[in-house]
């Protein structure tokens, strides 16, 4: 996990190339859990405004890679990445972009880059 986020955090703003479904779901756990442990953090110490700041910040400084990492990983399934405004349909392009996200990776290399 911490080698995804690595990764996740080196390609910051790379929009080429290709995420394996591992890496993606790595890196949302990890968001997941970076915005708990500042939630209960603020909580525990009652300091909800300065935590609403911090999360903000955080939310703002992985805004870019998260974008990026959703393009490689429809490159991955050899989509393009301007699938990824099909997300703006309401409910039925979530439902679309996460079975997306969930696909296996294409096993051989593709237009967008060499299996991963």
């Amino acid at each position: 996990m911490v080698e995804a986020y690595k990764r996740f955090l080196t390609n910051y703003a790379n929009f080429n190339g290709r995420s394996t479904r591992s890496d993606y779901w790595y890196v949302m756990l990890a968001n997941f859990l970076i915005g708990f442990v500042i939630g209960f953090i603020g909580r525990a110490l009652n300091i909800a405004g300065v935590t609403n700041v911090i999360a903000t910040i955080y939310m703002i400084g992985t805004l870019v890679p998260s974008i990026a990492i959703v393009v490689r990983r429809l490159h991955d399934i050899n989509k393009s990445g301007w699938y990824y405004f099909i997300a703006l349909i309401p409910l039925v392009g979530l439902i679309i972009m996460l079975v997306f996200l969930c696909s296996p990776s294409v096993n051989e290399n593709n237009r967008y880059g060499e299996r991963v």
